[in-house]
Order: C-alpha cells, then structure tokens, then sequence
C-alpha cells in the first residue's frame, strides 16, 4: 500500500501509554445500562469478598463494566481511577509508534476523502469519526473496554477504538497479515459509522431489543456485512486514487474470510454454531467485500434487502 507522504487524519485520539488505558474483531458496541456519572473503581484488598462482588454486579448493571475485565484489570494492579506510572518508550518503540501513528492516520484520511465525496453527492454531509488508539483498557461512550473486545465502534461517542496489538495477532493468530488487511479493519469500523450516519445503526439498535437472540444474531449479520461492504468500497477509491499495490486486495480478502464467524469458531473451539453467528461467514464477508470493491456505489451494499 502507497500511503507514505499522503495526508494523515488530525482526528486520531492517541491514549497509548497515557496511563487512561492499560493493557476478535469486536462488535458494535452500544450503552448498557445507565451512565456511572464517573469516579474511579478503587483497589479491593482486606474486605470481604461479598463486597467486591455487590460493587462487580453493580458496576456491570448500571456501568456496563463487565466485571471479568475488572477483575482481570485488578490482578494486574490497575485501576480505572488511578494512573500507572510509565516505563519510558525505547528509541526504538517510539519510531515504531509513530509509524503506527502515521499508518492508521493515512488511512483513516482517506477513508474520510472518499466518504465526504461520496456523501456530498448524496447531497448530505459526512461528519467523520474520530479514532481512539489506546493500550489494553479504555473507557468509551458504549462503557469500559479491553483490547480482548477488539476494534470496535462506538455510536453514542461516534469514535472508533482500536488497540494496534490486535494487528499483531490478525498476521499471527489469524494469519492475515499485511497493511493493507489492517487497512480493511479500520474500513469496516469507518463503515459502521456510515451506518451511523444513515441511520441503521439507530433502527437495529431500536428494533433489536424486541427480537429473539436468534432473530438479532440475524440482523447483526447484515449490518456487519453491510460494514465489509463499504470497506470494500473505500479500497475501490483507494485503488483509483493509486495507493493499492499488487496483492493489497488479496490481503484485505484473506482478513475478511480469517474473521468470519466459522473460522473464528472452528479455531478457537473445534467445531461451529452457526445459529450463535453474529457477522457472518467467511464466504459471506468476501463476497460483500467484493461487491463494494467491485461497484464502489455504496448502494449496491443493502444487505438488509438481500438477505
């Protein structure tokens, strides 16, 4: 991918190594419960266990905080309250966050280059995203994070929130690698947020809280695969514009199929439910990944209508 020299995005959050954060493709993420109003959850430590377990469920009902991340994030002497100190970056990690930086910042100039023309000549205007980089644990408008979830976007805060880890483990553990398939991650998070925009996220968070687990498991897929859609529609002006290069394609196809809900399944447990998916298979998300590489029309992603 050609992105060296190009444009890079100013609205890019940057809370690595800040001390705010600590340390799948995630889902969308949306707001459980009610706002905690904030405050810090302090360290539990020579009280009864009954308290810290009162004060987990609480924090989960009211807060969305799941309390297996507060846990986790307690045995490793943290709090969401309270900075860490920070061991300085080496030299030589900093010239690597800040390629990181410059990376993803590229991209996500681009796709709001191609996203602003494709609305204005809708006749609208695109508002775009902001992105959260961030190590480990974050707070967002949808509640508290762990890299664990994976990129996700937030509809209540319109930002995006990525952990860079995750691209290590998308070229190891998904063996998917290559900037161009950590370019298609952040498009399809990009695409929930046209979702946003249109108004679908809005209808399916709406009419979800009347379906079934299986009938919404359903209509997330088609939103998700909507969301591959439009990345590929992002990589068809990114390929007029003359960033993408041989195999850059290929490997944004190889991401999409390595997250599919069977792949991801047959990996981790062995065998897959097919009624437990939420983003559709690895043929699905090719095929919708093409089909907006192919077109570059956003229209021809309605996936609501073709599914």
């Amino acid at each position: 991918m050609r992105w060296e020299g190009r444009r890079q995005s100013t609205n890019v959050e940057d809370r690595r190594g800040s001390g705010r954060s600590r340390g799948g493709f995630g889902p969308i993420r949306f707001p459980r419960g009610r706002s905690s109003g904030g405050g810090g959850v302090r360290r539990a430590g020579g009280g009864s266990i009954l308290i810290f377990i009162a004060v987990a469920i609480g924090l989960w009902l009211f807060a969305g905080i799941n309390p297996l991340q507060l846990l986790d994030m307690l045995s490793r002497g943290d709090n969401a309250g309270i900075t860490a100190p920070q061991q300085p970056q080496s030299p030589r990690d900093q010239a690597t966050a800040d390629k990181q930086r410059a990376f993803i910042s590229t991209v996500l100039a681009e796709t709001e280059d191609t996203w602003r023309t494709i609305f204005q000549n809708s006749g609208s205007r695109y508002d775009a995203p902001t992105l959260v980089l961030y190590d480990d644990f974050t707070q967002s408008g949808c509640g508290f994070s762990s890299a664990a979830t994976g990129p996700f976007y937030c509809p209540v805060d319109q930002k995006v929130y990525l952990d860079l880890s995750f691209y290590d483990l998308l070229s190891t553990r998904f063996d998917a690698p290559g900037d161009f398939a950590q370019a298609y991650v952040l498009a399809h998070e990009v695409g929930h947020h046209v979702q946003n925009q249109t108004g679908v996220l809005g209808r399916f968070h709406e009419a979800r809280q009347r379906m079934s687990e299986q009938a919404a498991n359903a209509e997330s897929i088609k939103v998700e695969l909507q969301a591959d859609c439009y990345a590929g529609v992002w990589a068809h002006a990114a390929n007029r514009s003359g960033i993408v290069e041989d195999g850059d394609i290929e490997e944004a196809l190889g991401a999409a199929a390595a997250v599919g809900d069977d792949m991801i399944q047959r990996r981790s447990q062995g065998y897959v439910v097919p009624e437990s998916f939420n983003h559709g298979t690895a043929a699905q998300r090719v095929a919708w990944f093409r089909k907006g590489y192919g077109s570059g029309n956003p229209r021809d992603c309605d996936t609501f209508a073709s599914l």
